[in-house]
C-alpha cells in the first residue's frame, strides 16, 4: 500500500501495518518526516508531482492517503491510469473542496452552518449575507487549509473583508455558532460498503487546533445515535472507502457538520488502547480490500492529549516515566506550536483520567492548557 504524505497519520498507519498483513510504502518530502520511520519503504518526492505519485503507484496494489494537501486533477488522472486509488477522487473532493463539500452536503439535506462562496470581499452578495448573522463569520479558505491553518476569526466586518481577499481564492464565509459542545464521529466503510460505526468523543479545541478527545461523548444516547445514522448516510453518500471522520458543531438546533475527513483523524487516536480496531487498522484493512475489525471500546473513559511546542524544546522522556497512561511521540523536530505527539489514558472515572493525561501531558512540555 502507498500512502501519499508521511506525517504522523502516515506513521501510525506504518505502527499498525504488519498486523493486518500491509506493506507500506510512503510519499515523503524529505527523510526527515515522520513516517519514514515506520514505513516499510519510502519514495521520495511531493505530494502534488505528478512524477513521484507515478513512481510511487507503480510500487503498490492501492494508494491512500495521509492528508488533503493533493492536486485531484493529478488523483484523477492516476485512475484513469488504472491506478486503485482509495479513497478515490470524487470522494477526496469533499476533503479537498470545502466549497464544494458545503453546497453538495446542503444539497443532499445534511445541516450544515449557513455560508457564502465567495472569490473577494468585493463580492455583490457578501454584504447581505452578513447582514443576515448574528454577529461576525468564520472564514475558511476552500483549499489548502489544515489543522486550524487557513479558518480565521475576524472580530467584526471589516476586519472580514480584508481577511477574504488576504486568503486569496476562493472562501467559504460561515456563520459563527455558539456552541454547546463539539463531537467527532468516525466510521469504517470497507469496499463492499459494510461498515464499522466508532464511539462517539467529545473534542476540545483551542487557537484553531483540537487539543482534548474525550470518550464516551458528553451527549445524550439519542444524539450519539444520531451522529451514528448520520456518517453512515454520508459514508454511503461520498461512497467513502477507509476512515470518514466527521467533526459536529453540538448547537441549541442539533448537530451541524463542520469538517469532514476521508483518512484517520486526530480524534480517533485515542482508539489505538482504547478500541478493539485502531482507526489505523481499519483504515488499512478497508483500503486493502480486507473485512473490517470491531470497533467496540475496551475502557469506560479515555482522553487523549495532543502535545504542541511550547517554548522550550520538549522530549517525552519525563512522561514516558509515569505510570498508567501512553505516549506516542511522531518523530518530529521541536518547534513551537507543532504537534509532537500525543498521550492517551485510559480509566473508569472520568474525572481522574482526565488529571492523569493533561499530567502526562503537561510533562512531555505541551504548550496547551488543560481545559476543564
Amino acid at each position: 500500500m502507498g500512502v501519499v504524505g508521511a506525517g504522523q497519520l502516515a506513521r501510525m498507519m506504518g505502527e499498525a501495518a504488519s498486523a493486518v498483513n500491509v506493506e507500506l510504502l510512503v510519499l515523503a518530502s524529505s527523510l526527515d518526516e515522520a513516517a519514514t520511520a515506520t514505513a516499510d519503504h519510502v519514495v521520495l518526492g511531493q505530494p502534488d508531482d505528478v512524477v513521484a505519485l507515478r513512481a510511487l503507484a507503480q510500487r503498490v496494489d492501492v494508494v491512500t492517503f495521509d492528508h488533503e494537501l493533493v492536486n485531484l486533477e493529478q488523483i484523477r488522472a492516476l485512475e484513469d491510469e488504472g491506478v486503485c486509488v482509495r479513497p478515490n477522487a470524487h470522494a477526496l473532493r469533499f476533503a479537498v473542496d470545502k466549497a464544494y463539500q458545503r453546497e453538495t452536503l446542503r444539497e443532499a439535506g445534511f445541516a450544515v452552518p449557513r455560508f457564502l462562496v465567495v472569490g473577494a470581499s468585493d463580492d455583490p452578495l457578501l454584504d447581505s449575507f452578513l447582514d443576515q448573522l448574528d454577529g461576525p463569520p468564520v472564514l475558511k479558505a476552500a483549499r489548502g487549509g489544515y489543522d486550524g491553518r487557513g479558518v480565521l476569526f475576524p472580530p467584526d466586518r471589516a476586519t472580514a473583508k480584508s481577511q477574504i481577499d488576504e486568503l486569496h481564492g476562493a472562501v467559504v464565509v460561515e456563520e459563527r455558532y455558539e456552541l454547546r459542545g463539539e463531537v467527532a464521529q468516525l466510521i469504517a466503510r470497507a469496499t463492499n460498503g459494510s461498515v464499522q460505526v466508532y464511539p462517539l468523543v467529545s473534542t476540545v479545541q483551542s487557537d484553531g487546533m483540537c487539543v482534548e478527545v474525550r470518550y464516551p461523548a458528553e451527549v445524550t444516547a439519542a444524539l450519539a445515535s444520531e451522529a451514528g445514522a448520520l456518517a453512515e448516510q454520508l459514508a454511503s453518500l461520498l461512497e467513502a472507502v477507509g476512515i470518514l471522520a466527521i467533526e459536529f458543531f453540538v448547537t441549541d438546533g442539533g448537530l451541524v457538520i463542520n469538517e469532514v475527513a476521508l483518512r484517520p483523524h486526530n480524534s480517533g487516536h485515542w482508539t489505538i488502547e482504547g478500541v478493539r480496531t485502531s482507526q489505523f487498522a481499519n483504515h488499512l484493512l478497508a483500503v486493502s480490500g480486507q473485512p473490517l475489525g470491531d470497533v467496540s471500546a475496551l475502557t469506560t473513559h479515555a482522553v487523549m492529549v495532543n502535545v504542541v511546542g511550547g517554548e522550550q524544546p520538549a522530549t517525552p522522556d519525563a512522561a514516558r516515566a509515569l505510570s498508567d497512561l501512553y505516549v506516542h511521540d511522531y518523530g518530529k523536530s521541536w518547534r513551537v506550536g507543532r504537534k509532537l505527539g500525543h498521550v492517551t489514558v485510559l480509566g473508569d472515572d472520568a474525572a481522574t483520567t482526565h488529571v492523569r493525561a493533561w499530567t502526562g501531558a503537561h510533562h512531555y512540555g505541551t504548550r496547551t492548557r488543560e481545559v476543564s
